[in-house]
């Protein structure tokens, strides 16, 4: 009843979901590739993977994706035969995964429209299917339970912020919840709230958080030079990073960056929106505070270096790690308004001290080892950024410190891969190659 219940009131939501997605990609000038969402796969990516049996990771977002790649590095070396398809629901995590040079081809995740659903399934033929974090679609977890394909989530996770409602709504997620094989989540905490909202406790275990494995390293001082040549940075200069900036972010962060500027002759800001399609707007912020800058795509044809005090404004994507390696230090964005932060594990990986704001809901657990191993600040207000990176740009040593500390702390904390796909090897018997 459940299952028809579903299926009755999303042929009534269909249309009002494809004009709000029409209305989405057309706001950000990116294709709607409805057809693919609809299980119209390419012919030359079917090609592809014919043949061979597929595993099938599917990552949300950028973050999702960011946070799979260890995960779809192992998954490639353990079954080399595999043919691998990734999969995302948003344009931007699309353009990222299409560039991981591991999987083998890169889908948009259907709608959850029985027929786009089992469209897809019979193109794919997926023999395993992993979701990443939190993806809980009813009639797609059906449809790979009634054919009997292995269902894991990997890197579950359930956010303070996120968890009343998946509560309140439980009788609708016990459902789907029920038909996977495996809940691999990041930690007690979230594999209690799986639980509490539906998933059965015996499939439920704690793996970690994939984003601890990403690769870490210091950097050596030639490559760091390298990379500021590559973004026209004088080697001189003291670069500030601000990454995965939100509305409401760039203000203060602009702020602080000519409150610094009017002690200090050396400094540089690298702006990174969280969303490249707002960087028209953060350029108007830019314009209004009198702060000359270059967008990274008009880069190339600028044909001089930058001097202090100017700005590069990054409207492209994937390119967040390079700019964190040739960084001083880095604030992580989505932290100084309610929007649950970002990713701090990045610049830790690279020996670079970050600064974060107060509101880390969806990073609760990493902000709290961040802060426990000396390798970041947390600041309350505006006031406190321009503080704590006054104090970070004053003090050489202490940057160094918190740089090793946070390359300590990814060395000490790893290892979720390796259990992952530990219980991906128990549940998924390795097929044979397909006719």
């Amino acid at each position: 009843m459940f299952y028809l219940t579903y299926n009755i009131l999303s042929l009534f939501l269909l249309i009002p979901a494809l004009f709000y997605h029409l209305y989405r990609s057309v706001n950000r000038g990116r294709p709607p590739a409805l057809g693919e969402r609809f299980g119209r796969i390419p012919t030359e990516d079917l090609a592809k993977i014919n043949g061979r049996p597929v595993i099938w990771l599917h990552a949300v977002s950028v973050g999702e994706a960011i946070a799979s790649r260890p995960l779809l590095k192992a998954l490639r070396q353990r079954y080399p035969g595999h043919a691998i398809v990734m999969s995302t629901t948003t344009e931007t995590g699309r353009s990222l995964a299409a560039d991981f040079p591991d999987k083998d081809i890169c889908i948009y995740f259907p709608f959850d429209f029985l027929p786009a659903v089992r469209r897809t399934l019979n193109r794919i033929r997926p023999d395993l299917i992993i979701i990443m974090e939190t993806e809980i679609w009813p009639n797609f977890t059906r449809e790979a339970h009634r054919r009997g394909i292995p269902l894991i989530l990997a890197n579950g996770r359930i956010s303070d912020r996120s968890f009343t409602g998946y509560l309140r709504f439980s009788w609708f997620f016990r459902h789907p919840l029920r038909l996977f094989s495996r809940l691999c989540m990041q930690s007690t905490a979230d594999a209690r709230r799986i639980i509490a909202i539906g998933a059965p406790p015996e499939r439920v275990l704690v793996g970690g958080n994939l984003k601890y494995d990403i690769p870490f390293r210091q950097i050596p001082g030639s490559e760091r030079q390298a990379l500021r040549h590559r973004y026209a940075i004088p080697h001189e200069l003291t670069v500030i990073t601000a990454a995965s900036t939100h509305a409401g972010e760039e203000e203060p962060v602009i702020a602080s960056y000519r409150e610094l500027m009017a002690s200090r002759d050396n400094l540089f800001l690298v702006l990174v929106p969280r969303h490249p399609e707002r960087c028209s707007e953060v350029a108007a912020v830019l314009e209004r505070s009198g702060i000359p800058y270059c967008r990274r795509t008009e880069l190339d044809a600028r044909g001089k270096l930058f001097v202090r005090g100017e700005v590069l404004l990054v409207d492209s994507i994937g390119e967040m790690m390079g700019l964190y390696a040739l960084s001083d230090l880095a604030f992580v964005g989505g932290s100084l308004i309610p929007t649950g932060g970002h990713n701090l594990l990045e610049p830790a990986s690279l020996g670079v001290a970050s600064i974060f704001g107060p509101h880390m809901t969806n990073f609760r657990e990493i902000a709290g080892l961040v802060l426990a191993c000396g390798a970041g600040i947390q600041v309350d207000s505006a006031a406190g950024l321009t503080a704590a990176c006054g104090r970070l740009l004053d003090d050489a040593a202490l940057r160094r410190t918190m740089g090793a500390n946070g390359l300590a702390m990814m060395e000490e904390n790893g290892g979720a891969t390796e259990r992952h796909m530990g219980m991906i090897g128990e549940q998924f018997v390795e097929p044979v190659a397909k006719g």
